[in-house]
Formats: C-alpha cells, structure tokens, sequence
C-alpha cells in the first residue's frame, strides 16, 4: 500500500478496508477458504510511514519501494500517492509482475493513462481502480429501484456536488482541503478530481457518455497554504457540465468547492422517469411516484400550499458495507479466484478522458465527442 499517509489512504483504504477485512478474518473464497491480506506500507517519508505502521499496529511498513516490489510475498501494488507521481510508480509495479489496484484519476492525463493501461494488460497482470461511489447506499437503494422498473423510462439526472472549501483568510476557519488541490500543476483541479467520478457513475447507471459540455471556473483565485502563506489558485474549482449517453438520458452535473450546502446530502442526484423519480444521496435515496406527484399551480404572490418535501419515500438499500471496503474485497477475490471485476484501469482511463475532454470543451466553448474508447 502506496501513498497511504494522506486522509483517503488511510482512512477508507488502510483502516475502513483492508485492517476491517483482517478484523473480520479475511475473505472468504469460492472454496471455504479465507484470504487474509497482510499490508506493507510504503513511502517516501520515513517519520509518517513508520507512525501510521505503529499506530494501527501494521507490522509491516518500507520506505524501499524497489525492495517491497522485488519481494514475491507481496502480489498487490496499490497506489493512494499524489496523481502527478502515480504513472512512475505504476510502471515500476507492473514491470515488477504485480497486480495493480489504485486510486482515481489514473494519471493526469489521458495518453499516460492508456500507456498505464496497455503496460498491464501486455503483462497479463490483474488491475482495478476505485470507482467506490457505486456501492454507496444512496446508489445501491436507487440500483434496486432501476431494476424494479419504478422509473419508466429515465429522461434526465441533475447532480448536485460539493460544499464551501475555506480559502484560509477567515479568522478561525482554515482550509480543510490541501493546497496542492488547486494547483493545476500539482494535479489539482476540480474536473480531473470529480469528472474520472461522473464517468463510471453515468456509465454504470444511465448509459455511456457519448458527448460533453462543460465551463470550467476558477472563482477564488487566491487561497492560503498549510504554511499560512498566500498562493495563486490555477486549477478549476468549479465546473458545470452537460452529457449526453447512448441512451439518450441527459446529465447535468455542477461541481463546486465553492457553495453552501442546502440540500439532502454533499452530492445528490436527481432523477426523473416517466413513472417516477428519485434524489440519490450518498447515504439515502428518496423516491416519488407518478402516483405520489403533486399538481402545483403556478402563482407567485402566495407561498405555494404544498410541502414537496412530504410526498417522497425513504428507499432501503439493505445492508450496506463501507464502499471501498466492499470493492477491495472484490479485487481480492478477483485476484485469488480469477472471478469477474469490471472496474480495470481501463474502466479508469475512460475518466480521464472525460476529465481532458472536459476542459478541452470548456476551453474552446463547445460540445466534444466522446470518442476514444
């Protein structure tokens, strides 16, 4: 495990995942048998490796990533480090004979990105990226109601998505995002961060994207930096998009760091079927039916008499595991067993390609086809 001594490595990979698969006695394969993965962790940084080894009590941890590839015992590579120094890495464990699993965006870029992909699949190792948004329980509950047919036929998705980042210049109100984030050149950026996640949530839920419209917005051009010192933003920390899918189903998703929340959840999604519709949040999923459907009247010089909150049904995803947690289970088991796992590197070139699309439309201020597959 690569890269893990940021928030998301160590918090829904190491912890959340791969310690809570071990605390439950592995996972159980095809055959009775339990797989018991035993993590190493590797860094550049000694100090923080070695602290969050004997934190969490991982008997294992390197700052010698050559050593820890050239050792047979370990059959993983997964890398959580920074997107900038992800490709190097990657090529070094696929050279190396490793299976690959790894955070998204897969590279920066979409031509490295592919390469990363060609290297694993021309080395015939197993390879994933995480796409955990599709086993959130908001997503999981809307997936149950698709497949029960209540919506008809789906017409549109309108996505909701972020919240006000502090820039660091309030009194009291620091910045809970890092720096690097809004760095172009450091990989940040909204659209290379949120549209690799709009990619595999519109493929698997609504149909492939086949077109895309974006503007892209830089709002706040200045932030403050963990050192307490003013920099200069130069990545997107806004961007508006439309997509279009091969099942004709228009997507609208706004994507700011820049907004105050008033809705159900940091990202909802609402969608409108013929039938019926649904808010999908990460955790809950609402739904009305044509049945349920209030008839309002337009008249703007009285409040309107009818709560449109009242009528929507709160849908029951069943149990639901942690997201990563349940796709590192199926990677492993896809590794052990040779079972199915759909969520390749491929799948996470695809993102970065909507990512690169994305900014090329809203650079030159138009619809661009998605055409590389």
């Amino acid at each position: 495990m690569n890269g893990v001594t940021g928030r998301m490595g160590t918090n829904q990979h190491l912890v959340r995942s791969i310690l809570a698969i071990r605390e439950q006695g592995g996972v159980e394969l095809a055959d009775g048998t339990r797989l018991m993965p035993d993590p190493i962790l590797t860094g550049r940084n000694e100090a923080k490796v070695k602290a969050l080894a004997e934190e969490h009590g991982v008997a294992r941890w390197s700052t010698d990533l050559d050593a820890a590839l050239a050792d047979d015992y370990n059959e993983i590579f997964f890398d959580a480090s920074g997107t900038p120094y992800r490709v190097p890495f990657l090529e070094r464990a696929i050279a190396a004979g490793k299976h690959i699993y790894c955070e998204k965006p897969i590279a920066t870029s979409y031509a490295d990105s592919l390469k990363v992909v060609e290297l694993a699949e021309a080395a015939g190792v197993k390879n994933g990226t995480v796409q955990d948004k599709l086993w959130l329980p908001g997503i999981v509950a809307f997936k149950k109601l698709k497949e029960d047919g209540f919506f008809g036929e789906i017409l549109s998705v309108r996505g909701e998505f972020g919240y006000w980042v502090f820039t660091g210049h309030d009194e009291g109100k620091s910045a809970q995002r890092p720096s690097w984030n809004y760095r172009k050149e450091d990989g940040g950026g909204m659209i290379i961060d949120m549209h690799c996640h709009w990619r595999y949530v519109i493929d698997n839920l609504f149909g492939e994207v086949t077109d895309v419209f974006t503007l892209a917005a830089t709002h706040l051009p200045e932030r403050i930096d963990e050192d307490g010192k003013p920099y200069k933003c130069t990545a997107d920390d806004s961007a508006y998009a439309l997509f279009k899918t091969k099942t004709g189903v228009v997507c609208q998703f706004n994507s700011s760091w820049d907004v105050r929340v008033r809705r159900d959840d940091l990202l909802t999604m609402q969608v409108d079927g013929t039938k019926g519709s649904a808010i999908v949040g990460l955790r809950k999923c609402w739904a009305q039916s044509a049945a349920n459907t209030p008839r309002p009247v337009w008249n703007p010089d009285v409040d309107s008499p009818i709560d449109y909150y009242e009528d929507w049904e709160v849908i029951d995803p069943g149990a639901c595991e942690n997201a990563f947690k349940v796709q590192w289970e199926l990677f492993l088991k896809h590794v052990a067993e040779d079972g199915e796992f759909r969520w390749t590197l491929r799948e996470g070139a695809k993102g970065v390609e909507l990512a690169e699309l994305s900014l090329q439309s809203s650079e030159e201020g138009r619809w661009v086809a998605v055409t590389r597959r």
